[in-house]
């Protein structure tokens, strides 16, 4: 009897001597297979259809392997279990929960902000039952939405109004087609920004209807140039944070506070983009100092903008803030219904703001806050804890030990500052494909863990780690082996 191997890949090896009719005729039917223990399994989790679609497509798999000659026959069981793995693998999110050790705190492809505990919990309650989103309680009529966080955001930035959208882009698209729609919105060249994805400040000024009017230089503006560009066109000044870079050397800007007096000559508001934007001095938490919103409508500005889910470390939002009378307007723009929040994440908004009335406790109940004070001691200890299990769990191909590393802030907040942190670097002798292999490895973890890979060695920044047992049970799927 001569031995014959199965071809790289099929899931089955059949004897020789079985004929291929035969292999065909030992194959079970669907029913047969869903009669199966494991197939109960199936049609609780999945319902019947699902189980019966996924059983078929193990079938006719087995059915094509049978007639390549490279098959054995399978019994009912195997099927089902081949049926509950790909129904498994279907169901498996890759919009899930990950560790990350790259060293970006407000990572936006990873979501940016972690939310509060207090936000998650009023975006749950949210989600449980019915909430008076637009109802008046006290007079049982329609009420407004925004008025969940009106107040709020009014008392922790001094502004006159407010107002919410669904993040900083549509807060500055919006508030630019309210009040330079089909008008001129002048704005420095050095402050033309480009934020993720290409996404650039001239682009958004178009798509508002506004005519741009660039003055000054890439890297010097002055108060004269303001004032040589306004005309009976224009609709707004515009003044943009310079957030996501820095440009240093032989340069002059015009501050906001001088800004807002020559919008007050020309009868026209000043609009402030923050960008990212903070409500509280970030230099006490031993951070750079950014400007604050209340410090730009103290300032003079008409319109403030920023985002809610970075610096803030609140959801995806986009906050405008200014003079009454133009919060109005913007509130009675169309486009307003277009870019508004629904009722999750409008409770998880106000729950966020909830605690900047808690300047005191906010570190320690605002996960970004947290995280980007975690001082880099803490975190070092941490690295010499893990150090030993990272090294059983990765196994003897790799090298595994403690190292200085800087994070970034990440999202465009404070391009130009790290912090001091600390982590693991893990080094192979086999090169950079090892350490590839051993990052897509723990990126195809049941709790992905990713890193970055850095002057030879992967990094796992422990910056962002709060969950230690859940990284280490996460760091079991290897089991130590992994593809050096």
């Amino acid at each position: 009897m001569s031995d014959q191997s199965a071809s790289p890949g099929a899931a089955f090896e059949p004897p020789i001597e079985e004929s291929r009719p035969a292999r065909l005729r030992d194959l079970s039917s669907v029913s047969a297979v869903l009669n199966t223990a494991i197939a109960a399994t199936l049609l609780d989790r999945f319902g019947r259809q699902a189980a019966t679609d996924a059983i078929r497509d193990v079938l006719n798999e087995a059915r094509q392997a049978a007639q390549a000659g490279a098959w054995s026959a399978p019994t009912a069981e195997d099927l089902a279990v081949g049926a509950l793995a790909r129904l498994e693998a279907r169901a498996r999110s890759e919009l899930r929960p990950l560790f990350n050790l790259t060293g970006t705190v407000l990572h936006t492809n990873l979501g940016r902000a972690v939310l509060a505990e207090a936000a998650i919990e009023a975006a749950v309650a949210a989600m449980r039952d019915p909430m008076a989103l637009e109802y008046d309680l006290p007079s049982g009529r329609r009420g407004e939405r925004d008025d969940h966080v009106r107040a709020l955001l009014c008392d922790l930035t001094g502004a006159e109004d407010a107002t919410v959208v669904n993040n900083n882009a549509g807060a500055v698209l919006l508030a630019l087609n309210t009040l330079a729609g089909g008008r001129e919105a002048i704005v420095s060249r050095g402050e033309l920004i480009e934020i993720g994805g290409a996404f650039r400040m001239p682009d958004i000024m178009q798509r508002a209807g506004a005519r741009l009017v660039e003055v000054g230089t890439t890297n010097r503006t002055h108060a004269k140039d303001y004032r040589a560009a306004v005309t009976p066109e224009t609709g707004v000044i515009l003044k943009v944070h310079a957030s996501n870079y820095r440009i240093q050397g032989f340069t002059a800007e015009v501050g906001a506070a001088e800004l807002a007096a020559i919008a007050d000559e020309a009868n026209v508001p000043l609009m402030h983009d923050l960008g990212s934007g903070t409500l509280v001095d970030l230099s006490r938490y031993g951070l750079q100092r950014e400007p604050t919103v209340h410090e730009a409508v103290a300032q003079g500005a008409g319109i403030v903008t920023f985002s809610g889910d970075k610096l803030l470390g609140g959801p995806q939002a986009g906050f405008i803030v200014g003079g009454k009378a133009l919060v109005a307007a913007i509130n009675r723009n169309p486009m307003k219904r277009a870019l508004r929040v629904d009722k999750i994440r409008l409770a998880a908004i106000a729950a966020t703001l909830e605690l900047y009335r808690d300047p005191d406790r906010l570190a320690e109940r605002l996960p970004t806050l947290r995280l980007l004070a975690r001082p880099q001691a803490e975190i070092a200890a941490q690295a010499r804890r893990l150090a030993p299990r990272v090294a059983r769990a990765v196994g003897a191909a790799f090298t595994v030990a403690p190292c200085e590393c800087r994070s970034q802030i990440g999202s465009g907040a404070l391009p130009l500052d790290t912090l001091a942190s600390a982590g693991l670097v893990i080094r192979s002798g086999q090169g950079a494909r090892a350490l590839e292999r051993l990052a897509a490895a723990l990126r195809g973890l049941d709790w992905p863990v990713l890193g970055r890979i850095a002057d030879g060695g992967l990094v796992l920044d422990l910056r962002c780690l709060t969950n230690e047992a859940a990284f280490l049970s996460s760091l079991s799927g290897l089991d130590g082996h992994a593809p050096a």
